[in-house]
């Protein structure tokens, strides 16, 4: 057996993932992982475990509970409860699209340490995590130099090493969104909007993003269909 880990929020990325890990790559053991961080609201929790219950190579998804960080970040970030609105992207200046308010202060370094952890337990070598090039523009944890230097760090374990892998880091959004098309996933069946709600808000940066990327593909998004 082909075995690895992977952590899927529910969004585009992470679930092109999922399924570029198990229909592309031919891993045909995989222990996925997604986390209750203290984000305003659970619609992508319930995408996430939709899409690994339609793949039989998905052999547990776990939902790790540490919604305590929304509770200590505070008003740090716009994702998490208690936090600041979500702004419109258009909101968002110029001076602050290095570092954005959505941004959740060190979250993939927490996420991917716990995740190593539970990859290793499941003697699971490589680690997958659904970084992108679009998201570079605000977030230091998705780049290739953080990745580089993460696998530094995972490098010392002296028995069971695990890698971390991104495959989609060069890629934007339209990119995978392309992979994810070819795969045949249901993109009805992901959820992006940061604001959460019945439908996407449509304007907030993570909706602006999704929408470019179909753009990209040359057709409408299908979650705004249904």
């Amino acid at each position: 057996m082909k075995k690895a880990a992977v952590l899927i929020s529910g969004g585009l990325d992470s679930t092109t993932l999922l399924h570029h890990v198990i229909k592309s790559l031919g891993y045909d053991e995989v222990y996925a992982l997604s986390f209750d961080y203290g984000q305003k609201h659970s619609r992508e929790l319930l995408v996430a475990k939709a899409q690994c219950d339609s793949l039989d190579e998905v052999k547990e998804h776990n939902v790790l509970d540490i919604s305590y960080m929304g509770d200590f970040l505070g008003s740090s970030s716009a994702l998490v409860k208690g936090g600041v609105d979500v702004p419109d992207l258009k909101d968002i200046s110029e001076n602050d699209l290095d570092q954005p308010v959505t941004y959740v202060p060190n979250r993939n370094m927490m996420l991917l340490s716990i995740a190593a952890s539970f990859a290793e337990s499941r003697d699971c070598r490589q680690l997958y995590y659904g970084a992108q090039a679009q998201d570079e523009y605000g977030y230091w944890d998705c780049t290739e130099d953080f990745l580089a230097r993460m696998n530094d760090v995972f490098s010392l374990n002296r028995r069971t090493g695990v890698r971390v892998e991104a495959p989609f880091v060069n890629m934007s959004k339209g990119h995978v969104a392309k992979i994810g098309l070819a795969l045949g996933i249901d993109y009805a069946q992901t959820w992006t909007c940061y604001r959460g709600g019945e439908v996407p808000c449509e304007v907030c940066p993570s909706c602006a993003e999704r929408a470019l990327a179909f753009k990209e593909c040359g057709i409408d998004d299908p979650l705004l269909k249904k």
